[in-house]
């Protein structure tokens, strides 16, 4: 008996791959998984059900609080973005993979198996983790080259239950901390996306006409507080999520470079996300030094390639976080957030460690004499006007 073990979504491609590996692959036992890393109760209940009925096994691997404290709290640490986009879909592959690992190991499966395509980030994203096995590995949608068109047809042929429809074709991936909305006309770059495809934000013209403001604290780069009540990351995520979205923030729509060199149109919604992100960044500008933020942004930004790949078990992965988590040390304080009509402004921050000092800043203070600035003015830009100077 050949076992196949399958990060299973409950959604179009995962579904059809059920009997593709069974008819191509000769794989007579499917074991599904699906890992829980925030979709909604409902979107989860609904895979099981189905996995019930076109598996032979099913695992339902609920992975919130784990996700949030391993992947998304460093995500915050290293203020991950990856051409704008907040690293939501790519940051959970990983720790799906390796559950999915995990099961094919307790099962003494002999194949693991995931529905992407050969297009896009994700195999790339799972195979990395699968691949440190010596366990066979089948992607069915990148194997025999297939079209969404295709699968909805055969899984009507099928009986399988999809969602998705000629007329709206859309490919969703849901986590606490993002929401990804591709396919159909959406893949085009001059189409303008249908109010109805967003389901985490309202559209900002019909937000409230009045702003709120709220506050956020951080400890050692995380953020543990909103409001001055205390809440672990899973519900302070979900409680953003809310209210960022009741005011239309955290939408993103762009053209996105993919690891393969091919540029596609990306829609995401991330409340949660753009809130605390920008309020973490506007902190450490408070409490880090010039040197330290400028060598950071050149940390965070690799850190964050390495996440869009899925090389979280890179050794530089490992390496940049252990200067990020010694640059957090400080950051520590709370950040004033107002929200209002699908934006997010920074209105005030305070922490114990700012290096601020409105005595020496402060244009009414004498603490420090401005004439001694003179002499360093004297020196300011010397070789570019002794170039100036020169006869060329």
């Amino acid at each position: 008996m050949k076992k196949v073990v399958l990060a299973y979504s409950g959604g179009l491609d995962t579904s059809v791959c059920i009997p593709l590996l069974k008819e191509h692959y000769g794989c007579d036992y499917a074991i599904t998984v699906t890992v829980d890393v925030g979709q909604p109760e409902k979107e989860i209940f609904q895979a099981g059900k189905k996995a019930e009925k076109i598996s032979q096994k099913h695992y339902t691997i609920d992975a919130k609080d784990e996700f949030v404290k391993d992947y998304i709290f460093p995500l915050i640490k290293a203020n991950g973005s990856y051409e704008g986009y907040v690293l939501g879909t790519s940051i959970a592959r990983p720790l799906i993979a390796k559950k999915v690992v995990e099961i094919a190991k307790k099962e003494k499966a002999q194949a693991l198996a995931h529905g992407c395509t050969g297009k896009g980030n994700d195999q790339l994203r799972f195979e990395v983790v699968f691949r440190s096995t010596t366990l066979d590995v089948f992607a069915p949608m990148r194997d025999m080259n297939l079209t969404r068109e295709w699968e909805m047809e055969y899984a009507k042929e099928h009986g399988i239950p999809v969602a998705a429809t000629k007329s709206k074709p859309w490919s969703v991936d849901e986590n606490i901390w993002s929401r990804s909305i591709e396919g159909g006309r959406l893949e085009e770059p001059d189409f303008i996306p249908p109010e109805e495809i967003f389901e985490w934000t309202v559209s900002p013209e019909n937000a409230p006409d009045t702003a709120q403001i709220i506050d956020i604290g951080f400890e050692n780069g995380v953020p543990v507080s909103l409001n001055g009540e205390k809440m672990a990351g899973v519900p302070l995520i979900q409680e953003l999520n809310r209210i960022g979205g009741s005011h239309g923030v955290g939408r993103t729509d762009m053209i996105e470079d993919r690891v393969l060199g091919l540029k596609a149109r990306e829609n995401y919604e991330h409340p949660a996300a753009t809130i605390l992100l920008m309020a973490h960044k506007d902190l450490e500008k408070l409490v880090l030094t010039r040197d330290e933020l400028r060598f950071k942004s050149v940390v965070d930004e690799t850190w964050s390639e390495l996440a869009y790949k899925g090389l979280v078990d890179e050794p530089l992965y490992a390496d940049l976080n252990a200067f990020i988590d010694k640059s957090q040390e400080r950051v520590t304080g709370s950040v004033k957030v107002k929200l209002f009509k699908g934006n997010a402004r920074i209105i005030a921050r305070n922490s114990q460690y700012g290096l601020y000092s409105s005595d020496f800043s402060s244009f009414d203070s004498k603490t420090i004499d401005q004439k001694d600035a003179e002499g360093y003015c004297k020196y300011h830009g010397f070789q570019a006007r002794m170039f100036n100077k020169m006869e060329l």
